[in-house]
């Protein structure tokens, strides 16, 4: 497995005064991805989990469904290429978009096509939304590192179950599918925490891995938003300290109390 951060020399500049510094900064390299021997594309991304990269990203495309439609991965030695093989015969996407990720992404998902998440009778006490936060921040022991990495996790809606960095955002969901269906995870229900802004392709990603609540250290996108409202999403961001807000679906938040409507 490649390195996640890598030590570089550079000048700090603080005070009025320049000091030469090694130091980690984080790992980004281009990674191919090949479906059946056909080069597809190339992730810009940590290399890192490589092998639930590729199978994450094929899940979360709807190329696979499970595990079972997996014949082999095979990350090659210089970790640029991850072969994936297939036991069906699939075509590549006839075209790629560009998403609004860190790094840039692709999808072919249109959002219209996005999954809704059913009614369920899940409740989350407003502790639990900054508890499963605070779960994230405590366990990003690579950007305390390096800096530059973005986290994201599955929670239980108690503990994190699963979780990932990259220095794409998109890409750590990608991750978290490809470790659900590689190490045959059952989580229920699921909750996605992340470190990064949640616009439509995020969501889009989230309600592919059944998150029927998705949270954010910062804000949505007014895309994501709306798509949240449709497809029966709990949407919440800037969850940090003691506050967090409700954009979608605000009944599986166990409110005891909710106050008069203010001008934000």
């Amino acid at each position: 497995m490649g390195k996640a951060f890598e030590i570089i020399q550079y000048q700090a500049y603080e005070h009025g005064e320049a000091n030469m510094i090694d130091a980690g900064v984080i790992a980004e390299h281009a990674v191919s991805l090949t479906v059946n021997g056909q080069v597809w594309l190339t992730f810009m991304c940590s290399p890192t989990d490589l092998a639930a990269q590729a199978v994450g990203f094929l899940f979360n495309e709807g190329i696979i469904e499970d595990q079972s439609e997996i014949a082999d991965v095979y990350i090659c030695k210089n970790e640029a290429n991850v072969d994936v093989w297939l036991h069906k015969n699939v075509e590549e996407p006839k075209s790629w978009k560009r998403t609004s990720g860190c790094t840039g992404g692709y999808s072919s998902v249109e959002a219209e096509d996005m999954q809704a998440i059913p009614a369920d009778s899940l409740r989350l006490e407003p502790q639990q939304v900054l508890s499963l936060i605070r779960q994230l921040f405590e366990a990003q022991e690579l950007y305390r590192q390096s800096g530059g990495v973005h986290s994201s996790a599955i929670s239980d809606g108690h503990k994190l179950v699963i979780r990932t960095d990259d220095v794409g955002r998109h890409n750590t969901l990608d991750k978290l599918a490809g470790h659900l269906l590689l190490d045959d995870l059952d989580i229920d229900p699921r909750v996605v925490v992340s470190t990064g802004r949640i616009s439509s392709e995020m969501l889009q990603k989230s309600a592919r891995l059944g998150a029927s609540v998705v949270i954010s250290r910062t804000s949505p996108t007014s895309q994501s938003v709306e798509l949240a409202q449709r497809k029966g999403i709990t949407l919440i961001g800037y969850a940090r300290g003691h506050r967090f807000n409700i954009y979608s679906h605000p009944e599986r938040i166990a409110f005891t109390k909710v106050a008069d409507s203010v001008v934000a």
